[in-house]
């Protein structure tokens, strides 16, 4: 068996690389001249800048592809600083323990005390909003203060705006979560079970994608995108520039858009609904600071007047020296992803200027026009999308976004597609033996 892969990010080169660990020969095709997708790295006045996520967790998986490609050397490792949420006027910490939930000024002790009620509550209901099922969980005040800036800060997107079903859901069924929030996290602080790591690279994170590309270099096409995929026998064939490669089975990994033309003429109906799904655009605006900052970073609350979503402080989170993250952007400026370079770095660095009071200077502009899927109401085509048989989605808007996300899923899909090598196999065995 052959497997096809579109797109050359981070979960194409994963599932390619485990595809090849098993023995199942696989290619991947990237348009651009780089691996990794959105995770890009560069250096700027001598600072290594990520111009997509800034940082990931050691998870057992993203461990062990560090160990199998021998990155151990260059990993920088955080511990879980502080991070604080911008509301009324200043920054506020943002409780990490137990004792902290009790000391922060982030919330009113009221606010404090209806959280602990969270117990009683049922589980998500059918057509809940995230912001509608947080208040209902948790509370008016968490769910504005606490929940809003950092899980709606992390899309772009409003909770009020993101049915739970096709955001929050997945992420609490994959920690465990069955209807207590709260049950669920002192369970996990009683078991001693600690968050993996936050960890980049020297080099910055595409350090990863590039060490998988080079790993596997002879089935890494970059520089070659696809133009057209069709049906070829039981297979398919995959039309570029340099001619039709035939392949027996198919990963897309591409952005819904690219994925809906690619498949437009396989899966009308499919693509017709891959079509309707929203990123939010952001602008990725580094700065450069000299400041006393220790933390993680900061999210903005979402009444507040700022652009601004959020800032990462590379400085201290990752020792990189006076380096400073902003996004702006998102479902609620989507349109100042538009304003120029010089517009975007004043703007970035006077709301640093004014949340932190640190003077600051631009030292980069990146624009991410599929900033993050948006996870709201268009996530409802998500139903109407069925592929066809030998073809596989591998997405962040199928499933979780995110490094650890994106390898979890690679590992899965490459297990999928090994084990039905073996079965197919073992059927043609028996098959002649009968015979």
């Amino acid at each position: 068996m052959s497997v096809g892969i579109v797109g050359g990010g981070i979960t194409g080169l994963a599932t390619h690389h485990y595809l090849r660990e098993s023995g199942v020969e696989s290619v991947v095709f990237e348009a651009d001249d780089e691996p990794g997708g959105v995770v890009r790295s560069a250096e700027v006045e001598g600072k290594v800048l990520d111009f997509g996520p800034q940082r990931t967790r050691l998870t057992p998986a993203i461990r062990e592809l560090v160990e199998s490609l021998g990155l151990e050397s260059e990993l920088r490792r955080a511990a879980d600083p502080p991070l604080y949420v911008y509301r009324d006027g200043r920054l506020r910490l943002v409780p990490q323990s137990p004792r902290e939930a009790v000391t922060t000024d982030l919330l009113s002790w009221r606010g404090k005390f209806r959280a602990l009620l969270e117990p009683l509550t049922g589980p998500a209901r059918d057509g809940e909003s995230v912001e509608a099922f947080l208040t209902r969980k948790f509370g008016p005040e968490v769910a504005r203060y606490y929940f809003g800036p950092l899980y709606g800060g992390l899309y772009g997107s409003h909770p009020d705006e993101m049915p739970v079903e096709y955001s929050l859901s997945k992420a609490l069924e994959k920690a465990g979560v069955e209807r207590s929030v709260l049950t669920a996290v002192a369970r996990k602080v009683l078991d001693g079970r600690e968050a993996p790591p936050i960890v980049s690279f020297d080099a910055g994170l595409q350090r990863l994608p590039e060490a998988l590309a080079a790993a596997h270099d002879e089935g890494v096409r970059l520089g070659t995108p696809v133009r057209e995929i069709r049906r070829e026998g039981d297979g398919f064939a995959l039309e570029t520039d340099d001619g039709a490669t035939a392949v027996d089975r198919l990963v897309v990994t591409t952005p819904a858009d690219v994925t809906a033309d690619l498949l437009g003429d396989l899966a009308p109906d499919s693509a017709a609904a891959l079509r309707e799904l929203h990123y939010n655009p952001q602008a990725v605006v580094h700065l450069h600071a000299e400041t006393d900052l220790t933390g993680a970073g900061y999210q903005v609350q979402y009444d507040e007047e700022f652009r601004t979503l959020g800032a990462t402080w590379n400085d201290s989170l990752l020792d990189r020296d006076g380096v400073y993250t902003c996004y702006l952007g998102g479902s609620r400026n989507p349109e100042l992803v538009e304003r120029s370079d010089e517009a975007l770095g004043s703007l970035a660095a006077a709301e640093f200027e004014e949340i932190t009071g640190y003077e600051a200077r631009d030292l980069s502009v990146h624009r991410l026009r599929r900033g993050m899927p948006a996870y709201d109401r268009s996530w409802a085509a998500l139903d109407r999308i069925s592929m066809p048989e030998g073809i596989r989605l591998c997405t962040n808007y199928t499933a979780r976004a995110g490094l650890p996300g994106r390898v979890r899923e690679a590992k899965q899909t490459a297990e999928a597609l090994a084990e039905s090598e073996e079965s197919s196999s073992g059927e043609a065995e028996q098959s002649a033996v009968v015979a």
